[in-house]
């Protein structure tokens, strides 16, 4: 068994999940990347080389969960262990529930829920001659709020944060950790999918929405994101489990926009 740890962290080609594995690698991890997107993972595990690391690409649907069950064994194959698990992958088909399809509900939710769930499953198997690991799924606070046109991404991100709960609970005693992460707005290539608008600019959206909603009064950047999920995996937050962790920037206790609190009280809230 090699002396380093390994990270296995899907939706890796991109924003968070590029980010993650990165500082992963930074910090002394082997990682395994798994993917859609081959060229974006073979320019990731190029960079994870440079920084002196070592990395296996899994590309491939995780609504197959063959493949899935594939990556996890490739990972056992390659490198004899897995210490950290990052549950990161994500599909979302934008629609009110009046116009998702059954096919559209389904793949958000073997993508989003299943694959995370027998992935947990495996990695854990893997984990627990260790008797320790560490398991993050990446949720979203939307998972309790209601945006209104995503409904089987609200649902599948809801059951990641009951999931967590109930994992925690079994793999406790095996010293295997568990926690979910309530994600708020963050700067990614899937965030501005997700606002922007024909003939606008997106990134001038993002700063609009993210001064009326969102009390630090921007968006969160990935990289920031990836440095809290290192930490949390490792031995500074041992005893940290069971837990559904908001890294929002104060979204989800922002009920009333600026913009209406500017009108009303201009001294208080300043424009930035």
């Amino acid at each position: 068994m090699p002396d380093r740890p390994v990270a296995f962290v899907t939706g890796a080609s991109q924003g968070i999940g590029s980010q993650t594995a990165l500082e992963f690698a930074r910090r002394g991890y082997a990682c395994v990347l798994v993917a859609r997107n081959a060229e974006r993972l073979e320019q990731l595990a190029t960079e994870i080389a440079a920084l002196g690391s070592e990395s296996h690409v899994c590309a491939g649907d995780l609504a197959d969960l063959q493949f899935a069950r594939s990556a996890v064994d490739q990972a056992a194959d390659r490198f004899g262990r897995i210490d950290v698990l990052v549950n990161n992958a994500a599909w979302r088909k934008i629609g009110t529930m009046r116009q998702i399809e059954a096919d559209e509900w389904d793949q958000t939710l073997r993508v989003c829920l299943t694959a995370p769930a027998f992935l947990a499953k495996w990695c854990a198997a893997a984990m627990e001659p260790a008797r320790r690991g560490v398991i993050l799924n990446v949720s979203s606070i939307q998972s309790k709020l209601a945006p209104g046109i995503c409904p089987a991404y609200i649902a599948a991100k809801g059951g990641l944060d009951s999931l967590a709960y109930e994992l925690a609970a079994l793999y406790g005693p095996v010293g295997i950790r568990v926690l979910s992460l309530n994600l708020g707005a963050i700067d990614t290539e899937m965030s501005a999918d997700y606002v922007s608008s024909d003939g606008e600019d997106v990134s001038a959206l993002l700063r609009r929405y993210a001064e009326d909603m969102i009390p630090l009064q921007r968006f969160a950047q990935a990289d920031e994101i990836a440095r809290s999920i290192a930490m949390l995996a490792s031995d500074d937050a041992s005893y940290l489990t069971g837990a559904c962790l908001e890294m929002d920037g104060g979204w989800n206790h922002q009920a009333t926009p600026y913009s209406l609190k500017r009108k009303q009280f201009p001294h208080e809230f300043p424009s930035p």
